[in-house]
């Protein structure tokens, strides 16, 4: 067992712990509302700088990748170094990437910006959960404390949109990314004082190869799932996703090998460890795949301006809320895989619903229904997902489990993002393909205005701006062909809803078998046994 800087305290919480999880929640806060503040701008975006449908999905998942590509090798670091440090470095580092991306004059550097960005995230988000879990003992106080902080974190990726529609109508649309400016700097007026550093820190060397390979292997396999729809072809994108198979298995291979891994596969081996990670990356994923579509269709298809369609999403903001603690409670009194399994079923109506109901005459009772259901269910998976990572490996490895549970959420929104914009993409310029043959006029169809058309809803607009003549059945088609493609993405939803809750429902112990399974992680760990998968 890993050596720690300082032994486990014996406080069930820390001194000062309201301010202390105040200040740690508000360093959440920082991370969380980067995520997705792009996506209720991505309209505005593309008009700005002429970013395409490929462009915009990269602009969406550029700071969910840059924090799952960095997470776990910056977790690590973390562990060694200071936790408390690295999340005053994250935060401090936010400010000038965020003007950056408020400022690019291109869709290359806004990108770049908020690449950036989730690496200044990478630093911030894994400290609070280990910090957390360092500091209070485990035990209903730990639950209740990482149950808030799921819940408020989760909430500030569905907030963010609100402010940034406001913002979208009063200034440009840059200012969406300066929301995270004064949040920054009141965390670290907060973490300074009020946060212990250096509580239960490894003292073994960093694995900077497996650091390294882990950054690279997930980049490269986000990159290839976003790009794969590019009008360039699929070649390059083939390449980078065959690029990061190989660079996981050589992962594999070093970690294994390693005195001191990055990654501990005994650890995440155990399936309180990688059960509920996968099905944890699943309903982040959608949660986040749902807004990046959903804000779009608002926009494009019902018309709504920026700050109603912000607005709009408000329930599910609600319904993470509304269920924290109850999540909390239901992990005590039925465990954490009734928990789990209860949020998919709410997780997966929402998605069938937004196939099934959503069209151009849906009347916004059915979006805030999907959006509450969606909110609901993350709300009560996302708790027993953190916990469970957390409680299945000792403290000193405890950014390991923290930085897995934020590479959960990252790399689920990164991927659900990736493939539900991909299909999206790959859908609107099928059908928008097949409306163009359709009509009698369509052998005058230019070969780079027909390209325009299929390259992204906005881009059409912009087409139908130069035919005013032709506007109306140009856009109508848009909103038809955009309805196509977000029928796609939306059955990816119900496909990884089902998955998730197969997954847990045939993998995941019960209540008794999750107590006796922790006992027993609990009893190699304290006699420094070599940790072994335990079926």
């Amino acid at each position: 067992m890993a050596a720690t800087s300082a032994g486990p305290s014996t406080a069930a919480s820390p001194r000062r712990a309201g301010l202390v999880l105040v200040a740690l929640i508000v360093g959440a806060l920082v991370c969380n509302i980067n995520l997705s503040v792009a996506n209720v701008a991505l309209p505005d975006i593309s008009a700005g700088i002429g970013a395409s449908q490929t462009q915009l999905t990269l602009i969406a998942v550029g700071c969910t990748l840059g924090l799952a590509m960095s997470v776990l090798y910056l977790g690590a670091i973390g562990d060694r170094y200071g936790r408390k440090l690295l999340l005053m470095v994250g935060m401090l580092l936010t400010l000038p990437f965020a003007f950056i991306s408020a400022w690019a004059p291109t869709p290359e550097v806004l990108i770049a910006g908020r690449l950036l960005t989730g690496i200044a995230a990478g630093m911030a988000y894994p400290t609070t959960l280990a910090l957390i879990t360092a500091l209070w003992a485990q035990g209903p106080k730990r639950t209740r404390a990482i149950a808030l902080w799921s819940a408020v974190s989760a909430g500030a990726a569905l907030i963010g949109p609100v402010v940034a529609g406001w913002l979208l109508e009063h200034v440009w649309w840059g200012s969406v990314f300066l929301i995270v400016v004064p949040v920054a700097i009141l965390g670290l007026l907060l973490v300074g004082p009020f946060v212990p550093a250096h509580v239960n820190e490894s003292t073994n060397p960093v694995d900077h190869t497996g650091g390294i390979l882990s950054v690279f292997m997930i980049c490269l396999l986000v990159l290839g799932i976003s790009t794969i729809s590019s009008p360039r072809g699929p070649g390059a994108s083939i390449g980078m996703l065959a690029a990061s198979l190989v660079l996981i298995g050589v992962f594999v291979w070093h970690e294994r090998r390693t005195v001191n891994p990055l990654y501990d596969l005994h650890y995440a081996g155990r399936r309180l460890f990688w059960v509920p990670a996968i099905a944890g990356m699943i309903v982040f994923g959608s949660l986040m795949g749902s807004l990046f579509v959903g804000q779009q269709f608002l926009q494009n298809v019902l018309e709504y301006d920026t700050f109603h369609a912000g607005l709009a999403i408000l329930p599910s903001a609600i319904g993470l809320m509304l269920v924290a603690r109850l999540s909390a409670r239901l992990i005590g009194s039925r465990g954490s895989r009734f928990t789990l399994l209860l949020g998919f079923a709410f997780i997966l109506p929402g998605f069938v619903l937004m196939l099934t109901v959503w069209n151009e005459g849906t009347p916004y009772i059915w979006v805030g229904l999907v959006y509450l259901l969606i909110g609901v269910g993350a709300g009560l998976a996302l708790t027993p997902a953190s916990q469970s990572l957390t409680a299945s490996v000792p403290v000193s490895r405890v950014g390991m489990a923290s930085g897995t549970t934020d590479l959960q959420r990252d790399l689920g929104g990164s991927i659900m993002q990736a493939v539900m914009g991909s299909l999206l993409t790959i859908g609107y310029a099928s059908a928008y393909g097949a409306a163009i043959a359709a009509t009698p006029e369509a052998s005058d169809v230019a070969a780079n205005t027909r390209s325009a058309l299929q390259l992204s809803f906005a881009s059409a607009q912009q087409v139908a701006s130069q035919y005013p003549q032709y506007s109306t059945q140009i856009i109508d088609a848009a909103r038809s062909s955009f309805l196509d493609g977000a029928n796609f993405a939306y059955s990816a939803g119900v496909i990884a809803s089902i998955v998730g809750a197969v997954l847990v429902a045939l993998r995941f112990p019960g209540q008794q078998g999750e107590l006796d399974l922790a006992a027993q992680y609990r009893q190699q760990d304290a006699v420094g046994a070599e940790p072994k998968s335990v079926a």
